[in-house]
């Protein structure tokens, strides 16, 4: 497997899609690829942070964030 095979395995890995053989062989990858291992965790943390950012009950946005951004923020979710 070579980088671009694992980007393109990295969500059916991380829902847990994959067969055994194709699991051993992106994890074999990921041990001998450091930047690819930082890369599944950066993305890992992306889905994290964006299902907290989409959840409804995370309470008033802080203070310092612009009525602006908040208004185009509550525009985007109510158009899809």
């Amino acid at each position: 497997m070579n980088c671009r095979e694992f980007v393109d395995f990295l969500s059916s890995y991380i829902e847990g899609e994959l067969e055994d053989e194709p699991t051993r062989v992106f994890e074999d990858h990921m041990r001998l690829c450091p930047p690819c291992l930082t890369y599944m965790d950066t993305y890992r943390e992306t889905i994290r942070l964006g299902r907290f950012a989409c959840r409804d009950d995370q309470g008033p946005p802080p203070e310092d964030v612009p009525e602006q951004l908040i208004q185009a923020i509550l525009a985007a979710r109510r158009s899809g």
